[in-house]
C-alpha cells in the first residue's frame, strides 16, 4: 500500500480483497455462525487440539495472518523508531497506563451486577495487542517498523507486567475502593509462551524471509515480486480467525444476545477512546500520520488470545469470563476495520513528521 497523502489514490489502488474487506468480514462472520449452529459438535472437534490454550485451528489463522506483514517489515530500520522517544513513551503511557485503568472504570461502571463478565473484561484490557493490531496497521497505512517495535516491547511488557497488573486490578485496587476482589492464574512462563509462539514464530519468519529473500534475489525482486504474492494471505488468515471464532463461540452468541450487548458496550467505549485518544496524542506531539495511525491502533487493539487462554484456564471454557473474553474480537474486528477507514480519510489532514520525511515509500 502506497504511504503517499493521497487518499484516494490509495482507495483506488487496493486489491478487490482489500476494498471490500468488511463485506468479507461480514460474510466471514455470518459463515461462522452459521457452522457452529448447523453443525453439531463443531466446537468440540476445533477445540480438540490446542496450542498455549487456544484451539490450533485458530493459532494457524493467527500465524497465517501475521506472517506476511511481518515479512514486509525493513528490519534494518528499526533504529529510526528505537530512537523516537515520544512515540515510544507515548505508547507505553497508554498501553499500560491509561488502557487497563479505563477497562476497569468502564467494567465496574457499566457491569456493576455481572461479576463474571466484569473480570472477563478487566482481563482483556490488560492483554496488550501483539497480533491482529498488525494487520490494522497495514491496512491504515501506518508505519511497519514502528508497528513491529511497539508490538515487541508489548511483548516484553506483557510477560512483565500481566500478572502484576492482574493482581492490582483485581484484588487490590477494588480492595482499595471496597469493591468485590477475585484473582487471576496467569504465570509469566504461561505468558511468556503465547507471546513466543503468536508473535515470536511469525516474527522470525519474516525477519528471516526478508534477509534471506534479499540476499537470494535481491530487495527489487523480494519487494516487487514476492511480497505481492504473500500479502493476501494475511487477511485469508484473518477471515479464517474470524470464521473459526463465531464458530466456536456462535451457540453462546446467539442465545444469550442480552448479554454480548452488555459486554459490547463499555468495549465500543474502551476502542473508541483509546483510538481516539491515540490519534490526539500523537497529532500533539507531530508524529506524522503513519506513527500517528501506528500509535493509536496499538493502543486500541488487545490480546484476545491470551486474555481467552488465561480466562479459561482460570474460570473454565463455559465461564462469563470467557465468554467476555471472546466477545471482545467479536467487537474489536469490525469496529477496527472501521477505524481503518476513518484513518485513511483523516490522512490528508496531516503533513509528513520530520522522522517520515526520509522514510522510502512503501508498497505492497
Amino acid at each position: 500500500m502506497s504511504t503517499t497523502t493521497d487518499q484516494p489514490a490509495v482507495v483506488g489502488k487496493l486489491s478487490t480483497l482489500d476494498r471490500f474487506l468488511p463485506v468479507w468480514i461480514g460474510v466471514a462472520m455470518v459463515a461462522g455462525l452459521l457452522l457452529g449452529r448447523t453443525i453439531p459438535g463443531l466446537d468440540d472437534v476445533v477445540s480438540a487440539v490446542e496450542i498455549d490454550g487456544i484451539s490450533l485451528p485458530i493459532a494457524i489463522g493467527l500465524l497465517i495472518m501475521m506472517y506476511p506483514v511481518l515479512a514486509k517489515v525493513r528490519y534494518d530500520r528499526l533504529d529510526t523508531v528505537t530512537g523516537d522517544r515520544k512515540l515510544l513513551l507515548g505508547s507505553l503511557a497508554l498501553n499500560w497506563v491509561l488502557g487497563p485503568a479505563l477497562m476497569f472504570a468502564l467494567a465496574w461502571l457499566l457491569l456493576p451486577d455481572l461479576p463474571e463478565y466484569r473480570t472477563g473484561l478487566i482481563i482483556v484490557g490488560l492483554a496488550r495487542c501483539i497480533a491482529m493490531v498488525i494487520i490494522w496497521n497495514d491496512l491504515a497505512c501506518g508505519d511497519r517498523e514502528a508497528a513491529a517495535v511497539l508490538v515487541a516491547i508489548n511483548s516484553v511488557f506483557q510477560v512483565v507486567m500481566f500478572a502484576v497488573l492482574g493482581w492490582f486490578y483485581l484484588s487490590v485496587l477494588p480492595g482499595w475502593l471496597g469493591l468485590e476482589q477475585t484473582t487471576i492464574d496467569a504465570s509469566p512462563w504461561q505468558i511468556a509462551k503465547s507471546v513466543l509462539i503468536f508473535l515470536g514464530i511469525p516474527l522470525l519468519a519474516g525477519f528471516l524471509t526478508r534477509r534471506y529473500g534479499e540476499k537470494a534475489k535481491g530487495r527489487t525482486w523480494y519487494e516487487e515480486k514476492f511480497l505481492p504474492r504473500i500479502g493476501p494471505w494475511a487477511l485469508y488468515g484473518l477471515l479464517f480467525t474470524i470464521v473459526i471464532l463465531f464458530a466456536l463461540q456462535g451457540d453462546q452468541i446467539t442465545s444469550k444476545p442480552w448479554d454480548v450487548v452488555r459486554i459490547a458496550l463499555p468495549l465500543l467505549v474502551y476502542f473508541a477512546v483509546m483510538w481516539g485518544g491515540g490519534y490526539a496524542l500523537g497529532a500533539v506531539m507531530g508524529l506524522g500520520y503513519e506513527r500517528t495511525t501506528t500509535l493509536a491502533f496499538t493502543a486500541a487493539g488487545n490480546n484476545f488470545e491470551l486474555a481467552i487462554a488465561v480466562a479459561i484456564a482460570t474460570y473454565g471454557v463455559t465461564s462469563g469470563q470467557a465468554l467476555a473474553g471472546v466477545v471482545g474480537p467479536l467487537i474489536e474486528v469490525p469496529v477496527l476495520v472501521g477505524l481503518v477507514y476513518v484513518s485513511l480519510a483523516l490522512r490528508k489532514r496531516f503533513t509528513p513528521a520530520p522522522s517520515a520525511i526520509s522514510s522510502v515509500t512503501k508498497e505492497s
